[in-house]
């Protein structure tokens, strides 16, 4: 073939086809944003180490000129003028019938010859990718993310020619239509650009999604990476629950290990290669090997390799940047596939309102999954099982299915909220939930079998990762609060912040930090099983032993998951707060909390009051459980001397005697934790009156106190906090017995100059005695989130509106 490629980019222009190596981004009206994205980031960050693979793209004067063909855009006209794209079954019928005069209609002879040329050049048949490219694609206000199709393993002219055409009707499925509609784009102002990309072996590696931001929140001081076996599709169709990683940027620019939070995902099936495929019938969907589920699919190292990359193309193009990626499994390396501006987060406008659901009650969790949207919606469930079956869906309805695909976008926007038995945090079905303002809880894994036709369920994405499905129509609240002008407050105010999974959200309220971040959430919630337990394996109960290896799968040894999971917890809140002040409480679980968890009866005493037993400073010391807390102390130098995360602060609970307080402090410093060393402070929790009658000799070993006012209440008028009946009533902070210890405290703090603050439940229940407690000169008032605006404002003479 003697056709001459044009690589002259002033002749771009008029050109049908470009070599990526000639894209910049201003390209995009000629090849779209993804095709543009792709040849800015050969051109510009190879250097800076980013792989991407390299190939070509049609352009829009491409399209167009195939249009003209046989008279294809008039009837494509005529069919779409007049089109309710909320007639679902028209919508479908019409779409149909373009797509199929797309495919059938010849490509102009001069357009085939310059294909031909561009992937002659690639080299002998090479295996590529044929992928979309819209003209409007792409853009920071509008996302057409996976409206357009991508055909993968396409090897020969021929197979590449019917892809690309498959491509150009894709522009026309029945959820690509209904969007320009919605969204208000002319049909014909959009054309469509082919990028046909040297293909990338991860159908024997590993593949996934990234965000520059966190999805859910738009913290932008994080990486998140997805992750799974074999090619990137099943990530981006929800077709598997991915790995999950969260990457903090200020560590990983400096140099030190910065995944604060990672999760195992099912990765149940992958993705791969058919060696017998026709056009099309490239790929073949195949169950994972169960050990390589029980694996993270990428190495730490990786994972902080791709958000490196991330950084790198975030700061080329200047906004948050949504990524795919994948891992050769011939070569072992990483390569960039495509990289679009992220559309739904970054797109909220900066506004002096911060809008957050609760739930005021609950019931039954009928199911549960990966929470989208920080929303709560409520409604009757409908079951759809495929697409003949979406204009079941009536507005206000729970859509419930295995996995939403793409193609339900028209009648997505009716529901109330959205539950799927598969999926991750990037999936389309994730991606549009966002888009249309929808709470979805995705990956349930069994919602179609559990939820019933017509039943009624309230959907919460409002209490962290996990997103929850409740049993009837319940009762939450939306609160608007106003952020523009937030008044001066009279004190520090600091949050209570146990769950690391709302840590995102939180630090975006008014804070100075966190004043008490409860270890034993970390350990009930995201570990499960007694330190024992995990010391003690392998040698465990077959059964218990079972239990045990399916919570530490992806993790080194039992230990180290120990070790690693309250690391990552901790490391969130630092991250998230960073460089504020996180005081990390270590563990006070009661006896009878311990035996709650995985192994947890054969390990703990039997007590008859285990809120005076055998809890906080006392068991650190205790030769039993002495080597449980020493793994306590192993994660958190590792979050502050490894990760460098030193605004970690460590609080010390329930301390009764002086000798309990000397002890502590040099198992701590045994353990490598030395106040005073790497900036160190070690706080102790005042919730005892011997603490505060002995205040003065108790600062001798600690750092400043965290009053603890439920502890020391409960202590100081005997009175059982957990205990109801008519004693019950006589529980109040503000009794004047409790506000001398409280007085006593915080004088013998200024007196001594170091720090005082109040992280008990006292100050969030009582704004009464949070302004006491400001007369008397504490530093910091540590509240529960849902009350830090209520409480500064009332602080500052101000009210908030609840709706």
């Amino acid at each position: 073939m003697n056709t001459t490629v044009n690589h002259d980019p002033a002749a771009a222009g008029q050109a049908l086809v470009i070599d990526f190596t000639q894209l910049r981004m201003h390209q995009v009206e000629q090849v779209g944003g993804k095709n543009a994205s792709l040849g800015e980031m050969i051109s510009q960050l190879a250097e800076q180490g980013v792989r991407v693979p390299g190939g070509f793209a049609t352009t829009a004067d491409a399209y167009r000129q195939f249009l003209a063909h046989e008279s294809l855009a008039d009837r494509i006209d005529g069919a779409l003028h007049g089109l309710d794209v909320d007639d679902v079954k028209a919508l479908a019928q019409v779409g149909k019938q373009i797509r199929e005069w797309i495919v059938a209609t010849p490509f102009p002879k001069a357009l085939e010859t310059e294909i031909a040329a561009h992937y002659q050049l690639l080299g002998d048949n090479v295996t590529v990718a044929v992928r979309s490219s819209a003209t409007a694609e792409d853009l920071p206000d509008a996302s057409f993310a996976g409206q357009q199709e991508t055909f993968l393993n396409i090897q020969g002219f021929e197979n590449i020619l019917h892809a690309i055409k498959e491509v150009f009707a894709s522009l026309y499925n029945d959820r690509a239509i209904s969007y320009r509609v919605h969204k208000g784009f002319d049909h014909k102002l959009v054309a469509l650009s082919a990028g046909i990309q040297r293909m990338v072996r991860s159908d024997k590696g590993a593949a996934g999604v990234m965000f520059s931001i966190d999805t859910e929140t738009g913290f932008d001081q994080v990486v998140f990476v997805t992750a799974s076996y074999g090619l990137g599709e099943t990530v981006v169709q929800g077709a598997v629950n991915p790995d999950e990683f969260y990457v903090h940027k200020p560590t990983l620019v400096g140099g030190r290990p910065a995944i604060v939070r990672k999760h195992l995902g099912g990765k149940a099936i992958k993705m791969e290669f058919n060696t017998e495929s026709v056009a099309g019938k490239s790929v073949r969907t195949v169950e994972v090997d169960p050990a390589e589920r029980r694996q993270f699919s990428i190495s730490d190292a990786e994972v902080e390799e791709l958000a490196r990359y991330a950084l790198i193309i975030e700061k080329h193009y200047q906004r948050p940047m949504d990524i795919e990626w994948g891992r050769d499994g011939i070569d072992g390396k990483l390569y960039i596939l495509q990289a679009r501006p992220e559309t739904v987060k970054s797109q909220e406008s900066a506004t002096d309102k911060l809008t957050k659901f609760r739930m005021q009650e609950r019931s039954t969790v009928l199911t549960e999954g990966r929470a989208i949207g920080q929303k709560i919606g409520a409604g009757k469930v409908r079951i759809i099982r495929d697409v003949s079956e979406m204009d079941r869906v009536a507005p206000g309805d729970v859509l419930v299915s295995d996995m939403t695909d793409p193609d339900w976008e028209p009648v997505m926007k009716r529901a109330a909220a959205i539950v799927t038995n598969r999926g991750g945090r990037t999936c389309h079905a994730a991606i549009i939930a966002r888009e249309l303002g929808i709470p979805a809880v995705v990956g349930c894994g069994d919602a179609t079998r559990v939820l019933r036709e017509g039943d009624e369920v309230t959907v919460s994405c409002a209490e962290g990762d996990t997103g929850n499905v409740y049993q009837g129509i319940l009762k939450f609240e939306r609160v608007d609060v106003s952020l523009a002008k937030m008044p001066e407050s009279p004190v520090k105010l600091m949050m209570n912040v146990g769950n690391p999974e709302l840590a995102f959200e939180f630090c975006q309220l008014p804070n100075e930090g966190v004043g008490l971040a409860r270890l034993e959430f970390i350990i009930n919630r995201m570990i499960g099983v007694h330190p024992k337990a995990l010391l003690a394996y392998p040698n465990l109960p077959p059964e218990l032993k079972t239990q045990v290896e399916d919570r530490i799968a992806g993790y080194r040894s039992a230990v180290d998951f120990y070790v690693d999971k309250i690391a990552e917890g901790i490391a969130t809140l630092a991250a998230a707060f960073w460089p504020r002040k996180v005081i990390v409480r270590l563990s006070d679980f009661k006896s009878n909390e311990y035996a709650n968890l995985i192994g947890g009866p054969q390990y703990e005493p039997h007590e008859e009051n285990p809120m005076l037993g055998f809890r906080g400073a006392s068991r650190y010391i205790d030769p039993s459980f002495r080597d449980c807390f020493e793994l306590e102390c192993r994660a958190a130098k590792k979050v502050r001397d490894v990760m460098g995360l030193t605004n970690v602060e460590l609080m010390i609970p329930f301390v009764r005697t002086l000798k309990e307080a000397e002890k502590v402090i040099d198992l701590l410093a045994e353990n490598g934790l030395k106040r005073g060393e790497n900036g160190l402070r070690v706080i102790m929790m005042c919730e005892i009156p011997s603490n505060a009658v002995l205040a003065d000799r108790f600062l001798d070993y600690f750092d400043g106190f965290s009053i603890g006012s439920n502890d020391m209440t409960q202590l100081t008028l005997g009175i059982d906090r957990d205990s109801g009946g008519p004693v019950s009533a006589s529980f109040d902070e503000r009794n004047d017995a409790v506000k001398a210890m409280l007085s006593m405290a915080i004088k013998a703090c200024k007196a001594r100059g170091k720090y005082v603050g109040i992280c008990g439940q006292g100050p969030s229940d009582h704004p009464d005695l949070a302004q006491w407690l400001v007369e008397e000169g504490i530093e910091t008032i540590s509240l529960n989130p849902d009350t830090v605006i209520e409480t500064w404002l009332f602080l500052a003479g101000e009210t908030v509106q609840t709706h």
